[in-house]
């Protein structure tokens, strides 16, 4: 079993089951994401997924080095090919997913933590892109997803030194939504993740297409993408309750439709 699951009604926690080797990310770990992401479009009902890691040194310190000593040049091609499409997967998700990043994310950790929608950090974590030390660069997006996340010059400052920042650093920067002390983490996570979930799900998953594809376009198309979202929420089912549970003075009922 590489991940955990829990089934929290709206929310899920996925955890990376792994602490004895820092949750690193193993083939095997990449094979049940990707089954996990599958199942999880399925669920009509869940709205957001908490990502964290086993134990409390690491979210994840990116790829297993003992696994990838022993693949062939092949072995490697196909773990990239695994890992870009198991992140892609998580960003592109209708789901919203929350990195609770309870330790270290290094490498392919902070790269998972990247494709994410919102990041929640221990005071005790640290984070950094380390690959130009080993000869090698970030290769699960983190360069093209850390300068869209905090800006150019800071990511290349983290890209090309490798060094790590902490919670303090990166709440600056913008790479951390918010920050929680060590033994807190996990019930703001959840707390956080509830925030997210009692809001329709046709509009999260609008919202989340709205930013996420017109980041990518100029400022008049990103604004007709935006219409684009915006309409088809008034076609649901879940606009017409919030007005009538506005109405009445109680909370939605959102089904997703």
């Amino acid at each position: 079993m590489e991940w955990i699951v829990e089934e929290r009604g709206e929310v899920e926690v996925w955890t990376i089951d792994g602490a004895a080797r820092r949750n690193s990310i193993t083939r095997a770990m990449l094979a049940q994401l990707l089954a996990e992401l599958q199942r999880a479009h399925g669920r009509r009902e869940l709205r957001c997924v908490v990502l964290t890691g086993a134990g409390d040194r690491a979210f994840c310190a990116g790829a297993d080095l003992k696994e990838r000593a022993t693949m062939s040049e092949a072995d490697v091609h196909a773990f990239h090919r695994d890992l870009r499409g198991a992140l892609r997967g998580v960003e592109t998700s209708p789901k919203v997913f929350l990195a609770a990043i309870n330790g270290v994310a290094l490498g392919g950790g902070l790269e998972l933590a990247l494709a994410c929608d919102l990041r929640i950090m221990s005071a005790a974590a640290e984070v950094g892109l380390p690959e130009v030390g080993l000869g090698i660069i970030p290769g699960g997006g983190g360069t093209q997803r850390l300068p869209r996340a905090i800006g150019v010059a800071r990511a290349k400052d983290l890209i090309l030194t490798g060094r790590r920042i902490d919670a303090v650093e990166a709440l600056a920067y913008g790479l951390a939504t918010r920050a929680a002390p060590k033994e807190e983490l996990r019930d703001a996570a959840l707390a956080m993740a509830a925030e997210v979930a009692r809001n329709a799900p046709v509009s999260l998953r609008q919202a989340k297409r709205a930013v996420d594809d017109g980041l990518s376009l100029p400022l008049e198309q990103a604004l007709d993408l935006e219409n684009r979202m915006y309409q088809d929420c008034l076609k649901s089912r879940d606009r017409l309750e919030a007005l009538k549970a506005f109405a009445q003075k109680r909370r939605p009922h959102f089904t997703g439709e």
